[in-house]
């Protein structure tokens, strides 16, 4: 099955110019484009790709706006005139970079990484993009000027403040402005577990579990952190954990 692709670029040479190099690859199929962010969210959202070219600079809003208003990150790889050592500046893991003009080799190089990530998704969960949020789906982070692309599996904890949740993956804790209630709608229950009002809790992520008083418990993350389960989900988390 070809690969579905959309290009986000505000400029319309840079976009031809694109498309003129993906016609050596038979399994990249471009099925829209885009000239900004609110065209490129609009038509993400329509035809559910399975890859976008983005450019990140562009009027109005940046290929990082764009990222972060989307749901669910579809693949990406950005086509961008920024250097090398301007890019070190965003945490993304994006797929791959090409710098402009795009070298065909570079091209090809990416569309490899592209298809290498596609064949571990296929082999690992089918129908990646029904249902709730699995651990192989990439949310995009954004904290001030900070962006992340981080793979679900990898965020060990999510902790309510206020309007907002902490994020926790890596050494990295970024503010999203959502609640919890709403994260664990998404998410999926079977890997993902409400341990209390302010905390819910990668269960892959866990190192220990000890009793806790009222009959609740203590679970400790491979972060280090500290969670307490509380009594009503306790009973909901032994029923689950056991066979």
């Amino acid at each position: 099955m070809p690969i579905k692709a959309i290009i986000i670029d505000d400029e319309r040479l840079a976009r031809n110019e694109l498309k003129k190099l993906l016609l050596e690859h038979g399994d990249i199929e471009v099925i829209d484009e885009a000239a900004n962010v609110d065209e490129g969210i609009e038509k993400i959202e329509l035809q559910n790709p399975d890859l976008i070219f983005l450019d990140i600079q562009m009027p109005g809003k940046t290929g990082f706006d764009l990222l972060a208003e989307l749901e669910r990150a579809p693949h990406v790889i950005f086509t961008t005139a920024y250097d090398e050592y301007a890019l070190k500046a965003f945490e993304v893991n994006a797929l791959d970079y090409l710098l402009k003009p795009i070298e065909p080799k570079r091209l090809a190089d990416a569309i490899h990484k592209l298809q290498y990530e596609i064949s571990k998704e296929n082999a690992g969960v089918n129908g990646v993009n029904r249902g709730p949020l699995t651990e192989l789906d990439q949310v995009f982070v954004k904290d001030g000027e900070r962006c992340w692309f981080v793979k679900l599996g990898e965020i060990r904890l999510f902790e309510s403040v206020g309007n907002y949740a902490k994020v926790f993956f890596s050494t990295n804790k970024p503010l999203i402005l959502k609640s919890l209630n709403a994260l664990e709608e998404r998410l999926d229950e079977r890997m993902f577990f409400r341990a209390n009002r302010k905390h819910i809790i990668n269960l892959r992520w866990i190192e220990k579990i000890e009793p806790y008083f009222n009959g609740g418990l203590l679970v400790e993350l491979k972060g280090g952190e500290k969670i307490e389960v509380s009594r009503r989900q306790t009973v909901k988390f032994k029923e689950m954990m056991s066979l």
